[in-house]
């Protein structure tokens, strides 16, 4: 059965066939692959961290669990306690805890019972295990000994290719060269430049307009390069 942390959803579109590889090629194929046990992913905001966590979990299937530790989504240390027993444990934006002696002991704790337990246990964070501030050094250890990744930010063709995608799956079509304005006329972080192609999107079908590059150069120049 599919374990979700309370008010989580997955994405849409999380499976690996919808993630854009750019550099990220071998990682994606030891995910596939599902032989490698203890994963730690690391990367900026939008690189692509939280997707590959979830792809792994659908690509499961049954039996596994996905828990993000992020401030807002409201978990406490002991939240963590019988996920051991999932087949397949992601756990997303680690770094958050860092320097949280019961979060780091919970982890701790978590990542033995996953060892002998044989679980496959994939974390994702903002830095490499080493460079993260921990305070309980046997939870340092252990989060070393993980497979360590680097999940590669996209170039400008392949983030190009996600707005594309992510217009796709809203039943419009993003000509490159709309999508190529809409990324030289707004920030450029991925994560960013989703929320604008969603709101662009909200914003044409209450003015029953589609998605051109006309309305799409006319709402940026009315709200000043952010979002309607």
């Amino acid at each position: 059965m599919k374990q979700l942390a309370l008010g989580v959803k997955f994405r849409d579109d999380a499976d690996f066939d919808s993630f854009v590889i750019g550099a990220n090629a071998e990682l994606v194929a030891v995910l596939r692959a599902a032989t490698a046990p203890l994963l730690w992913l690391w990367g900026s905001p939008g690189s692509g961290k939280t997707h590959l966590l979830q792809a792994a979990c659908v690509a499961a299937g049954a039996g596994v669990a996905y828990l993000p530790l992020a401030r807002d989504a409201g978990l406490t240390a002991d939240a963590l306690a019988g996920f051991e027993t999932a087949g397949v444990l992601c756990i997303d934006d680690a770094d958050a805890v860092a320097g949280d002696p019961a979060w780091e002991r919970a982890l701790f704790g978590l990542f033995n019972a996953s060892v002998e337990l044989g679980t496959r246990l994939i974390v994702a964070a903002a830095a490499a295990p080493r460079s993260l501030p921990w305070v309980l050094q046997d939870w340092r250890s252990r989060a070393a000994a993980c497979a360590v990744y680097h999940v590669r930010e996209l170039d400008e063709s392949g983030r190009v290719e996600v707005l594309r995608r992510r217009a796709r799956r809203r039943g419009l079509e993003l000509p490159v060269e709309t999508a190529e304005y809409l990324m030289k006329r707004t920030t450029r972080d991925l994560c960013s430049l989703l929320a604008v192609l969603d709101a662009l999107d909200d914003a044409s079908l209450a003015a029953q307009r589609r998605l051109t590059l006309p309305f799409i150069r006319a709402a940026l120049e009315k709200s000043g390069g952010k979002p309607p």
